[in-house]
C-alpha cells in the first residue's frame, strides 16, 4: 500500500465517482465527523458522484439516500441500492432478490440467529436488525464486548455451515443468501442509473474502506484507498487496498479529499 499523498496529479482529475464504506471509513469511533460531512459535499460541486457502500440497514439507507450529499446508496453489503428522485419526490428502491425470496431468506436466518446465540452467548444481534430487510447482522464489537478472533471465526462457520454468505466488517459479521456482494450491485447501480458499464469506467472511481468485507471492492478498482485503520485486518484481508491514508476513519476519508481535490 503507498500513501495516498502519491496518488499521481495527472490522475486527479479523472476521477469521476468516489465509492466508500461506511462505519470506520466515514465514521470513527462510531461517530460521523463533520469533516467527513464537508468532504463528500465538496466532492459534490467538483462534479465527483458519491455513492455509498455499506452493510448498514435499509432504514439507515433510507435516510442516507435522501438527507445526505450522496447519489445513492448500497446497502446490506450488496442487497439493494437506493436512490431518491429529487425532480421526482421519490425513492427508487431496487433490490437483488424479490420480497418473496427475502421472506423465505429470513426463517432460515432466524434458525441461524438462535443457532448463533447458543454457540456464542457474548455476541449479540445487531442493535440495526430491526431495520433490515436482507441479512442478519451480529454485533462482535459495536454495542458489546469486543469478542475474540477465535468467536468471530466461528459465527462465520455457522452461516457457511447452512449455506450463506457471511462477511467480516469493522463491527459485524453479516450474513445473508444469494450470490451477490458489494461489488456485484455496485455493477447493477452504474449500469441502471449511470447507464455504463462499470468495467469501462474503473478508472475514474476511487473506492475506500477499512476492512475485509471490502476486500472485493480493493480487489477491482485500481484506485482504492485504505483509511489507516484497515491496518488493523491487514493479516485477514483478501485483497489490499492500493493506497492507504495517514488518519483513520472518517478523518482519513477527509485526507483522501482533500488531496483528490487539491
Amino acid at each position: 500500500m503507498k500513501s495516498f499523498n502519491e496518488f499521481p496529479k495527472n490522475l486527479k482529475s479523472t476521477i469521476r465517482f468516489v465509492l466508500t464504506d461506511i462505519d470506520d471509513t466515514l465514521t470513527i469511533k462510531g461517530r460521523l465527523p463533520s469533516v467527513a460531512f464537508a468532504a463528500m459535499e465538496n466532492l459534490q460541486k467538483a462534479g465527483v458522484q458519491v455513492i455509498p457502500i455499506t452493510g448498514r440497514p435499509a432504514g439507515w439507507c433510507d435516510h442516507i439516500a435522501r438527507m445526505w450529499p450522496v447519489d445513492g446508496i448500497v446497502g446490506e453489503n450488496g442487497a439493494f441500492y437506493f436512490r431518491y428522485d429529487d425532480a421526482g419526490k421519490k425513492m427508487i428502491r431496487r433490490y437483488f432478490k424479490t420480497e418473496k425470496e427475502r421472506k423465505e431468506d429470513w426463517k432460515k436466518l432466524e434458525r441461524i440467529k438462535q443457532k448463533i446465540l447458543r454457540k456464542i452467548p457474548a455476541c449479540r444481534v445487531s442493535a440495526d436488525q430491526a431495520y433490515r430487510e436482507a441479512d442478519l447482522a451480529i454485533d462482535f464489537c459495536e454495542d458489546v464486548v469486543s469478542l475474540p478472533i477465535k468467536d468471530i471465526d466461528q459465527i462465520v462457520r455457522c452461516f457457511n455451515e447452512a449455506g450463506a454468505q457471511a462477511k467480516i466488517s469493522s463491527i459485524h459479521v453479516n450474513g445473508w443468501f444469494g450470490d451477490y456482494d458489494k461489488l456485484s450491485m455496485t455493477r447493477i447501480f452504474f449500469e441502471e442509473v449511470f447507464k455504463v458499464s462499470l468495467d469501462e469506467i474503473k478508472e475514474r472511481v476511487v473506492f475506500t474502506g477499512d476492512s475485509p468485507n471490502d476486500s472485493p471492492m480493493f480487489s477491482y478498482f485500481p484506485h482504492s484507498v485504505g483509511v489507516a485503520n484497515v491496518l488493523h485486518f491487514k493479516e485477514r484481508m483478501d485483497c489490499d487496498p492500493s493506497w492507504i491514508t495517514e488518519k483513520e476513519g472518517g478523518y482519513g476519508f477527509a485526507e483522501m479529499v482533500d488531496i483528490l481535490l487539491s
